[in-house]
């Protein structure tokens, strides 16, 4: 009876220090804080970390609000899921909210912190800002980006093409996922170094390039590692012992990303200094010709980090996207049909479409708009923190808390979108949606500057596949919609389907 006694006054003991704490840790007295769900000591909130965890604190503020907070670990964090607490964090907040979490596994994989999406608010990120906004990615570089992807498109549709060729009733079974992805990669290989994907022709129809396979595998090796829900974060312990080897495996996973990164620097640096074509210069050409004027700025660190910066943002977050589009156009096949009616009526069954053809088919656009509102590619905004004391929808926020902005449960709000999970590109249609928050790239002064790239390349990849390819699920099964979770919300099992040549793009086809 006495242990039993001493167990209770433990725990109460313990319920008590973590609550003075906690109350201590938040401001104390005087401030109107968040609703909070009941924490357990030490950990906070982090046994409600589910996996896909947006969904799990769409659940969460369904109980506690559109405004909450959270605990984890030793970490504040106050949660936002509706679009006017969200608009107000990036317009009146926005210079507050304007830095970034310091997370030991993204310190140990973006170069101490360099990498411009996680980089400290300050000089040093205004001024890689400025270099990706102006230098590498402004609309009119992205203009003259077109033609290397719509040569990688027809590439694709090539080997599709003649995948199909060969296979029973000319309907050929293709997984998107690593298509899409090598694709995505390709596009950047050329745009970043003017280094085009290796493949022996031989291989053409049924391998992926050495260099996306390698990009996978390192991808593969540290993004299970990354994310707002990674528990090695908030937990000292995990990483003094590092039980799971979590360290070691993402250093492992960085040192392999880095010689990546170096070889295609090295190898642009001597096609430099050997009087390389100097007309259309890559990225890397770009960041290498202004590490000669300022080589105190534009270190190779500096440079290895926006470049693979640009390749972690822009070949799984494009890839994934047009993954998901394609899995919702299987799955409502009057879409489908309709939107190859409108590129039949304005690109016509002569030709390929083209980056200029994008913007004007009217009803492409709203599907990509409703994709990413329903499978936005960062369904929780990479995480804010707050450089002073501010208030979110009536509610004190103090300084250094986390800030966690739930698109995906924004996107989906009933109260501002009508059936919200259903899928309806037409509510797109004539403005309709106008006014309505969507924030697939996030929104202020740290918006996703690589926005007008990735909206190209996911508008030109499907406007191509639906003007060539009749598009079946396998077996006539419905597709499986189920999300998994991480930094993106790649699908939990990669989208097979059936595609056959359309007749009325045979003669390009063969042409291609």
């Amino acid at each position: 009876m006495d242990k039993a006694y001493v167990a209770i006054l433990s725990v109460a003991f313990l319920f008590l220090l973590h609550y003075l704490v906690g109350r201590a840790a938040v401001g104390g007295e005087g401030k109107r804080l968040p609703p909070s769900p009941l924490a357990i000591p030490f950990i906070g909130h982090l046994h409600l970390v589910k996996t896909p965890f947006h969904s799990a604190l769409t659940r969460l503020a369904a109980r506690h609000g559109p405004v909450f907070s959270m605990r984890m670990g030793h970490r504040r964090a106050v949660v936002v899921s509706s679009p006017e607490c969200a608009k107000a964090c990036f317009t009146e907040h926005d210079q507050t909210f304007a830095n970034r979490p310091h997370f030991p596994s993204m310190r140990l994989v973006s170069f101490d912190g360099a990498m411009l999406s996680v980089s400290s608010y300050g000089p040093y990120w205004r001024n890689l800002r400025r270099v990706a906004a102006v230098q590498l990615l402004s609309a009119h570089r992205v203009a003259c980006m077109s033609p290397v992807i719509a040569a990688e498109v027809r590439d694709m549709v090539r080997r599709m093409n003649r995948l199909a060729a060969t296979a029973p009733g000319g309907a050929a079974r293709v997984q998107l996922r690593r298509r899409l992805f090598e694709l995505s990669l390709s596009v950047l290989m050329e745009t970043i170094a003017q280094t085009k994907t290796s493949r022996s022709e031989a291989d053409a129809d049924t391998d992926i390039s050495p260099e996306a396979i390698e990009l996978t595998q390192i991808s593969e090796e540290i993004m299970p590692h990354l994310g707002t829900a990674n528990l090695w974060d908030y937990l000292p312990f995990l990483r003094w012992f590092d039980v799971f080897g979590v360290r070691n495996k993402l250093m492992a996973a960085v040192r392999w990303r880095d010689a990546f990164l170096r070889r295609l620097i090295d190898a642009e640096r001597r096609r430099l200094d050997d009087g390389g074509d100097s007309e259309k210069k890559s990225m890397l050409a770009v960041l290498l010709s202004l590490q000669k004027s300022e080589p105190e700025l534009y270190t190779d660190t500096m440079i290895m980090a926006l470049c693979g910066n640009l390749f972690g943002a822009g070949t799984e977050t494009t890839s994934t996207t047009t993954e998901w589009t394609l899995s919702l156009l299987l799955n409502h096949p009057e879409a489908l049909k309709k939107a190859q009616a409108e590129i039949d009526a304005a690109v016509g069954t002569s030709r390929l479409v083209t980056a200029d053809d994008v913007s004007h088919l009217a009803y492409l656009q709203c599907i990509i708009n409703e994709t990413l509102r329903l499978y936005p590619a960062a369904p929780l905004l990479p995480p804010h923190e707050s450089s002073a004391d501010c208030n979110v929808g009536g509610y004190d926020v103090p300084r250094g808390t986390m800030l966690l902005v739930n698109a995906y449960a924004i996107h989906r709000d009933p109260a501002v979108w009508e059936d919200p999970a259903e899928f309806r590109p037409e509510r797109f249609e004539d403005g309709k949606a106008e006014g309505r928050l969507l924030m697939p790239f996030g929104l202020g002064r740290r918006k996703c500057p690589g926005e007008t790239l990735a909206l190209l390349t996911v508008g030109l990849v499907l406007g191509t596949l639906v003007q060539c390819f009749d598009w079946d699920r396998v077996d006539g099964v419905e597709v499986d919609m189920a999300e998994s979770g991480g930094l993106t919300m790649p699908r939990a099992v990669p989208l097979e389907a059936l595609c056959k040549p359309r007749a009325a793009m045979r003669d390009v086809l063969q042409k291609l």
